[in-house]
């Protein structure tokens, strides 16, 4: 393969309802620190119909170039209309690395582009970096259960993907000045492509918490004793103007939904303040939210794990101070 004709870092602009999911704008952030070191564009491939006017929002939060692929057969995501369209632009436009958010779309449609292009692909990582040397994608995930991380390339075949955990990297801030090209992509598509057809969109009628959107998230583990316990860390959650949040221990004993779960096999978070009450601090865990700005740790045991990585530790009762906390955020409100 000449390896020589691939350029530019390609985002797929993952969008549901006309609304682009977070992780994209976090990816172009990313994206456009990859594209500064190894000197391409960074661009965005946006599948739908009449999505043409998001372009816009994706040139203020990084993109270069915006690839509009605009189908009636793409209105809803199907995964044979989706994986042929971006296949035919990879194998067209010929991308270097393509980057997907780590979303229920991004981790079915990207195994099967990487099939039909004939290259690798690693799933859920945390961290990328290219090599100073001879500028290959250094895909950094979680392996054997968080205990270790492994840096994986591909250094045959092109274009080297990815798939990025959302609430990991860290996206720019919305430049309205910001000038950028707009394709329109040829789509060649019928409905004999599609083996699926979307008869209806049925929304949760849960409600289902928004973790890797939030600034605050005050979370449960086990320590909790019992699922009333929510109702505790909800009203400090509540008062800080943050989400509850959850281990996995929690939400195995059935305590809480599994949309609250932080950690590996839950949402990868980020927030400006996290508050762990109760939780021991499970790798697991820790891989998921230890990039938060700072951290909090409630927990009776001085010697559990979650304090290695705490920037504040308070070693008691979180069912005394989780409710001080909370009163002494409410009277700073009203002062």
């Amino acid at each position: 393969m000449d390896l020589s004709q691939y350029r530019n870092v390609w985002v797929f602009a993952e969008q549901r309802q006309g609304v682009i999911t977070p992780v994209v704008k976090e990816l172009l952030g990313e994206g456009r620190k990859l594209a500064g070191e190894i000197g391409t564009d960074v661009c965005a491939v946006l599948l739908g119909k009449d999505i043409g006017y998001l372009a816009k929002e994706l040139i203020r939060f990084g993109a270069d170039k915006v690839y509009v692929a605009d189908h009636p057969l793409l209105e809803n995501y199907t995964t044979d209309a989706y994986t042929k369209v971006i296949t035919d632009a990879i194998h067209e436009y010929k991308p270097e690395i393509v980057l997907y958010g780590a979303t229920h779309i991004g981790r079915d449609l990207a195994p099967r582009i990487a099939a039909r292009v004939n290259t690798g692909l690693t799933a859920d990582c945390t961290r990328l970096d290219i090599d100073p040397e001879d500028k290959k994608i250094m895909q950094t995930r979680p392996a054997f259960g968080g205990n270790l991380m492994a840096t994986i390339v591909c250094p045959e075949h092109r274009p080297q993907m990815s798939t990025v955990r959302p609430g990991v990297m860290q996206k720019l801030e919305p430049d309205d000045s910001r000038q950028g090209q707009v394709v329109d992509v040829d789509v060649e598509l019928s409905e004999a492509d599609i083996r699926t057809k979307v008869l209806e969109i049925v929304k949760s009628a849960k409600e289902i918490v928004s973790l890797t959107d939030a600034d605050v998230i005050v979370s449960g583990g086990r320590g909790l004793g019992n699922p009333e316990g929510f109702a505790v860390i909800k009203k400090l959650a509540d008062v800080m103007g943050g989400v509850v949040g959850a281990s996995r221990a929690a939400v195995d004993a059935g305590w809480i939904d599994h949309s609250h779960q932080v950690g590996q096999t839950g949402t990868t978070v980020k927030p400006k303040i996290y508050v762990a009450c109760g939780i021991s601090g499970a790798i697991q865990h820790l891989a998921g939210m230890q990039s938060s700005d700072i951290i909090i740790a409630i927990n009776k045991n001085p010697r559990v794990p979650i304090f290695e990585v705490a920037d504040y530790g308070l070693v008691g009762d979180l069912y005394e101070i989780v409710p001080m906390m909370a009163e002494a955020f409410a009277n700073e409100k009203n002062i």
